[in-house]
């Protein structure tokens, strides 16, 4: 059998979990159910499984976050490749399936393991069963998909009906796909017992799926085949070319496996949720005797069924049920477990009325560590910027404002103009208006200071970058 190499797709943005997953920070980059976050989990799992280093596509805004959090685990990895916008899974297989045949270099047709970043999948011992027999299949030309004995009607997830085995112990053929039906759809398809879930996570060859995408959608597949090979690499990341842009977006369910003849299922029989919602992480999280599950400073009275999560001061509530109440620094969702597919409108909302709370939270993670906003006025803004040990910030200039630093913890290297120095901390600098300047944190621990904008533009974009060494 061929080598079997994950691919980790690392693009969403699960608006359905705002506040807490947003645009620059979305859900597989937090610790969502335990000690490490939803991507970290998924490598993790995939690494065990086939032994082999991954093939991460991801945005290229969360490029040094998901470089960060592999390193964390000291995770290797054989390439991250960077989507300039994202098209929908069925290019992003594709792109991975190039680098796959690449990396054989003609030594047989690799299978790939696709697996999105962001759900959550227990009994490993099963998942490992599911991944032999899928692989058994994908070997022989099959396009296999993971499908998942339901345990509830759920309309935020799609379905497979399956046929009748075939040829492969334990993989039947796809009869139809159906894409979240509505409720009461759901509910038949269950009680039929004919359907599963769909969970996105296939096991096919590179081969058979770029041969079947370019006899399926031959624009995507032609657009595709030309951003890798006009594309490179730049620091730690794949480029692809400006085609990639044109490829036609669409999901690999649509473009090929809701049309091939080669579509085939796995019925598994491990746990497995998309988290993708607040309902369905308090289904999959430890509750109380009143079915209520707390996260941080929470107390409730007479409350039940309920998730309730909370980052940064107490929240409490009191005779509610069947709520769910999420609370971080700039904001707090309120909605009933029944209406939280519903979420992802008011994030559309919030990018309609021009706020951006949708796509950051307080703090920014940057690869040099983050900034964090604690208050504002007219005409400056303070914020409080941690430097990572051995990090360095661009060299840079600002049109439209001044800046103030006081170092309160570590040692900072200061460029300002022509000249260069340090800083302990209790100690402060300015940096006029135009002035060209840069920030190191030359020691072994985080370096942070309050910085003081003072200027009529105090915008992020007001950045001319000289030099920067994460090439941005």
């Amino acid at each position: 059998m061929n080598a079997v190499i994950p691919v980790i797709l690392a693009g969403g943005t699960g608006s359905r979990l705002w506040p807490l997953s947003r645009d620059l920070f979305p859900k597989q980059f937090h610790a969502l159910l335990g000690e490490h976050s939803l991507l970290q989990d998924t490598l993790e799992r995939a690494r065990s499984v086939t032994g082999q280093a991954p093939i991460i596509v991801c945005n290229e805004e969360h490029r040094f976050m998901v470089a960060e959090q592999c390193r964390a685990l000291r995770f290797d990895w054989q390439r991250i490749m960077l989507e300039p916008e994202g098209r929908n899974t069925a290019p992003a297989i594709a792109l991975a399936a190039h680098a796959a045949l690449d990396e054989v270099q003609g030594e047989g047709a690799p299978l790939l393991l696709v697996l999105p970043s962001d759900h959550l999948v227990t009994g490993l011992d099963r998942f490992k069963v599911a991944v032999a027999s899928a692989a058994a299949a994908a070997d022989q030309g099959g396009l296999v998909t993971f499908g998942i004995r339901p345990t509830r009607a759920d309309s935020g997830l799609g379905y497979i009906q399956a046929a009748e085995a075939k040829a492969v112990a334990g993989v039947s053929d796809v009869r139809s796909f159906v894409e979240k039906p509505d409720p009461e759809t759901a509910e038949e398809y269950v009680r039929s017992g004919d359907y599963l879930w769909n969970s996105g996570m296939f096991l096919l060859s590179a081969r058979t799926y770029l041969d079947e995408l370019e006899r399926l959608a031959p624009v995507m597949a032609a657009k595709v085949a030309a951003a890798y090979a006009s594309g490179g690499v730049d620091l730690d990341f794949f480029r692809p070319g400006p085609e990639f842009l044109e490829t036609p977006a669409d999901s690999i369910d649509y473009a090929v496996m809701e049309r091939t003849d080669r579509a085939r299922v796995v019925p598994a029989d491990f746990q497995w949720s998309d988290v993708g919602s607040w309902s369905a992480i308090w289904q999959v999280s430890s509750r109380d005797d009143n079915g209520n599950h707390s996260f941080g400073d929470v107390v409730s009275v007479d409350s039940r069924n309920s998730y309730v999560h909370a980052q940064t001061r107490l929240v409490g509530t009191v005779g509610v049920d069947d709520l769910v109440v999420v609370e971080t620094a700039d904001a707090v969702l309120v909605a009933t477990k029944d209406r939280v597919q519903d979420v992802r409108r008011l994030v559309d909302q919030l990018k309609a009325d021009g706020r951006g709370e949708y796509l950051s939270h307080r703090e920014v993670f940057r690869p040099w560590g983050s900034y964090e906003s604690v208050g504002a006025g007219e005409r400056y803004q303070v914020k409080r910027i941690r430097v990572k040990a051995g990090e360095v910030l661009s060299l840079q200039m600002h049109h439209h404002r001044a800046e103030h630093w006081i170092v309160v913890k570590g040692t900072a290297e200061v460029t300002r103009g022509e000249e260069t120095f340090t800083l302990g901390e209790n100690e402060s600098t300015y940096i006029p208006l135009g002035v060209t300047h840069r920030l190191r944190n030359p020691g072994k621990m985080d370096m942070e200071l309050v910085e003081v904008q003072v200027g009529g533009y105090l915008g992020e974009d007001d950045i001319v970058r000289f030099e920067d060494q994460y090439g941005r």
